[in-house]
Parts: structure tokens; C-alpha cells; sequence
């Protein structure tokens, strides 16, 4: 599962939902495969989340090809255990969440064929709460 090392601050503030709109400025463009699966929304996307993703990819390629994770959950979110009053604090980190925006691009994959990793690429997205576009080099 992936989640950061270290951090500056164990608990963030959730930002309000007006920043999670509109279109991402970075990470827009294949930089390392042939193919891509870039969001077409904007949504908290949770470590488990990218990683059943990752191992749906990995299995339909059957170890050719190479795959690429361009998120990382680096947003701690918290939770206060059920049945307990309000107050008394925040409460302690339950899981890491990447903010992903419309536009950016998740996955990226070489070494394979286009219909092999276009289905790779389906199934990933069948395990992200985010509406996709499967994307290959040069716009084919």
C-alpha cells in the first residue's frame, strides 16, 4: 500500500470542495509509456483504491509490459472511531488519499500491445471511483 514515509504535519485540513474543481495544471501529458488513463473528474482517490488498480493492470498484462503510477496519496485523512461523542479532538489518521483533477493522468503503460492495454486499462478503472479516458502516445 502506498503512503508517505514521513510528514511534516500527521493531520491536514480537508480543504473545502471548490478546490477540487476545475482542471489539473500538472501531470497532463504521457511522460513515460506508450498509453495512459488520465481522470476526467475530480475526486479523493485512497491508496487501496490505486493499488487494486495497479494489481488489475499487472494481472491482464501478465508480467510484459511496464506500468507507471503517476499518483501518489500523500493527503492524511481522519476518523473518529464509531460511537463516540463530539468533541475532544481530531481525530486520528485512518487512511491516505491522492487529489486527483480532471486531466490528470493516473497510469501509464509501455511494452504491450494497444487492445492489451486498453483492457488493462478498462479493468484499472472498473477499481477507481473516477470517470476515465484511455490515452496513447502522439494522440493515436
Amino acid at each position: 500500500m502506498l503512503s508517505p514515509r514521513k510528514v511534516k504535519h500527521r493531520k491536514q485540513m480537508k480543504q473545502s470542495q471548490h478546490l477540487h474543481r476545475g482542471k489539473e495544471s500538472r501531470g497532463t501529458h504521457i511522460a513515460f509509456g506508450d498509453f495512459a488513463l488520465m481522470s476526467t473528474e475530480s475526486e479523493w482517490i485512497t491508496n487501496r483504491q490505486i493499488e487494486a488498480a495497479r494489481i488489475a493492470m499487472t494481472r491482464y498484462i501478465k508480467r510484459g509490459g511496464k506500468i507507471w503510477i503517476r499518483i501518489f496519496p500523500d493527503k492524511p485523512l481522519t476518523k473518529k472511531p464509531a460511537e463516540v461523542r463530539m468533541g475532544k479532538g481530531k481525530g486520528s489518521p485512518e487512511q491516505w488519499v491522492a487529489v486527483v483533477r480532471a486531466g490528470r493522468i493516473m497510469f501509464e503503460l509501455a511494452g504491450v500491445e494497444e487492445p492489451i492495454a486498453r483492457e488493462a486499462m478498462r479493468l484499472a478503472a472498473a477499481k477507481l471511483p473516477v470517470k476515465t479516458r484511455f490515452v496513447a502516445r502522439g494522440g493515436r
